[in-house]
């Protein structure tokens, strides 16, 4: 299912989480897709999303740091 992370473990380099969970991260998936461990920010944020946008009830809003996205910048494919 998980084909390779993108952009660095977010523990490397020593850095620590109680029982190393609750770290943000980007995975690319077999087929292509991508799957995102963030923040559930979904019950907070839904009446906020532009009029364009939705949340379906499989769905969820994530908060990842800027820092995690950007450092995983290389590491996503520019092309479709």
């Amino acid at each position: 299912m998980f084909l390779k992370r993108l952009g660095p473990d977010p523990h490397a380099n020593g850095a620590q989480t109680p029982a190393l969970r609750g770290c943000p991260d980007i995975f690319e998936l077999e087929d292509g897709d991508f799957a995102i461990i963030g923040v559930d920010i979904a019950a907070a944020s839904i009446d906020r999303l532009p009029s364009t946008a939705g949340c379906g009830p499989d769905e969820r809003i994530v908060r990842i740091p800027r820092k995690t996205l950007v450092l995983a910048k290389s590491d996503i494919p520019n092309r479709v």
